[in-house]
C-alpha cells in the first residue's frame, strides 16, 4: 500500500483550514483523510470525485482532480520562484547536520499536545485494523517516527489479538520520552534513526516484520539518506511484508506556501521550527525498491 498525496488541492487558493464556509462560519471536526472520507461508508479507494465544482468547499481535497494548464503552471512557478531563491549556502549546513535536534525541540514544547487519534487508519490502510481482530495471528508492525504514537496508541486501543506487537522508534529522544503509557506486553518504543546503518538488532531481526509503518517520515529525511532507509526497511520486513506509505505530494499547497530563502534543494524545504520536509511524486518509492533489489 503506497500512497503519496500529490497535487492534493485542487486550487492553490484553497487553504489547509478545515472549516467549511457557512453563514455562521461552524467549524467541523476534521474526521476525513486526503484521500478517502470516513463519513462515507465507503470501502473503496479514491472515489471522492468532484463531478460539480460548485461542491469544491465540502472538503478540503479530492481524489483524482486533474489540474488544467492554468493552475499547474502556477505551481510550478511558484516552486521555480523558490527554487532560484534557496537559503544560503552557510545556513543550510545547520539545518542538514543535526535534525534530530530540531524534532527533539518540537516535542520538548509540544509534548502529546499535538497527538491526533488518525480516524482515517482504518479506511486508507485497513490492513493496520485487521492485525487487531482476535483471529490474525502473531503480527509484527513497526511505527517509524512515531512522535506521539500517533498509530501505535489507536491501533491499540482497539486490540483485540493477544499476538499483536508493536514496535515504535522515533529519532527525537524526547518524542519516545512522552510515550510513558503503554502496555509492554504489546508494544515497545525506542529511539532509533532511520537513516542508520543497518537495522536496531537490539529490538527487530531480519526478515521479522509483517508491517512497517512510514507517515510523514521519508519527507523529514535529507535525500541523500533515502538509499539507506529504505535498505532498513527492506532488511526488516518478511518477505511479501506490507510497507504502509503515505507523505507530501508535489504541489501540495503545503509546498507553495513556502516563502523564499526556505528551500535547501529541490523540493526539499526547512519549516519555521528548524524541521524539514521534502514533496514526492507517486512513484518515488517504487524506483527506489528497484534499485535495492536490482542493484
Amino acid at each position: 500500500m503506497l500512497q503519496a498525496t500529490e497535487k492534493e488541492y485542487l486550487d492553490p487558493t484553497i487553504t489547509e483550514d478545515t472549516t467549511t464556509p457557512s453563514s455562521n462560519n461552524t467549524k467541523l471536526k476534521k474526521d476525513w483523510s486526503s484521500v478517502r472520507d470516513i463519513r462515507q461508508e465507503t470501502n473503496t479507494f479514491g472515489t471522492r470525485l468532484l463531478e460539480n465544482k460548485d461542491d469544491v468547499w465540502h472538503h478540503n481535497a479530492w481524489d483524482h482532480v486533474e489540474w488544467n494548464e492554468e493552475q499547474e503552471k502556477a505551481a510550478k512557478q511558484k516552486v521555480s520562484l523558490q527554487s532560484n531563491n534557496p537559503m544560503k549556502l552557510e545556513d543550510r549546513q545547520i539545518f542538514l547536520k543535526n535534525p534530530s535536534e530540531y524534532w527533539n525541540t518540537f516535542y520538548k514544547h509540544n509534548e502529546n499536545k499535538f497527538f491526533k487519534d488518525r480516524q482515517w487508519l482504518k479506511i486508507e490502510f485497513p490492513e493496520l485494523h485487521h492485525t487487531t481482530n482476535s483471529e490474525s495471528g502473531n503480527q509484527k508492525i513497526f511505527e517509524i517516527g512515531c512522535g506521539a504514537g500517533n498509530t501505535m496508541f489507536p491501533l491499540l486501543s482497539i486490540n483485540k489479538n493477544p499476538n499483536l506487537f508493536i514496535y515504535a522508534c522515533d529519532f527525537a529522544e524526547n518524542a519516545v520520552q512522552n510515550n510513558k503509557e503503554y502496555d509492554l506486553k504489546h508494544c515497545k518504543a525506542f529511539v532509533w534513526d532511520l537513516t542508520n546503518k543497518g537495522i536496531p538488532m537490539e529490538h527487530i531481526e531480519p526478515n521479522s516484520l509483517d508491517i512497517v509503518v512510514l507517515i510523514f517520515v521519508m519527507s523529514a529525511l535529507c535525500p541523500n539518506d533515502w538509499v539507506q532507509a529504505v535498505d532498513n526497511v527492506y532488511n526488516m520486513l518478511k518477505p511479501g511484508g506490507l510497507v504502509l506509505f503515505r507523505d507530501y505530494g508535489r504541489y501540495d499547497m503545503v509546498q507553495l506556501r513556502f516563502k523564499e530563502g526556505r528551500m535547501l534543494s529541490d523540493n526539499f524545504y526547512v519549516r519555521g521550527d528548524g524541521t524539514r520536509v521534502y514533496f514526492f511524486t507517486s512513484g518515488w518509492w517504487i524506483i527506489y525498491v528497484y534499485v535495492l533489489m536490482f542493484n
